[in-house]
């Protein structure tokens, strides 16, 4: 006779699954904190830290749902700075201090869309690795 479907009640049994964490309210309360950005070539990563260095929300824009090369575009970094400005906001914070690190093309837009969201930002770092010597040069030719 085939399978049996259950139908679950209260509206589609997908729709909640879908929007997972974002639906329910955040808990934990933030007055300031710290924005990590960390903008490569490929990829935007947006991570907001309570005062102790402690991750409470993280984005970036593969998660998304950019992919290729798409992921690297100013765009795709501006709206990872709103869904972390969306969230923070929820959670109260009212200032933050923006530590930047990489020479990706998101730098910018990033802490732009994010600034949006009406929260004060009190200060940008530039945290981006510096090679000081590099590595080995390669030997000399010989012909």
């Amino acid at each position: 006779m085939g399978k049996k479907r259950i139908v679950k009640k209260g509206g589609e049994a997908g729709a909640a699954g879908a929007r997972g964490a974002s639906a329910r309210p955040s808990r934990r309360r933030l007055e300031a904190g710290i924005l990590n950005v960390e903008a490569t070539y490929n990829n935007t990563k947006v991570a907001l830290a309570d005062q102790a260095g402690n991750i409470v929300v993280w984005s970036s824009s593969g998660s998304l749902g950019f992919s290729g090369a798409k992921k690297g575009t100013p765009f795709a970094a501006a709206k990872v700075g709103e869904f972390i400005g969306e969230k923070a906001s929820d959670m109260g914070v009212k200032e933050v201090s923006v530590v930047v690190a990489g020479v990706g093309a998101g730098r910018e837009s990033s802490i732009r869309a994010f600034s949006t969201k009406g929260i004060h930002i009190t200060s940008i770092k530039d945290a981006t690795p510096v090679p000081h010597n590099g590595p080995r040069a390669p030997k000399p030719r010989r012909v």
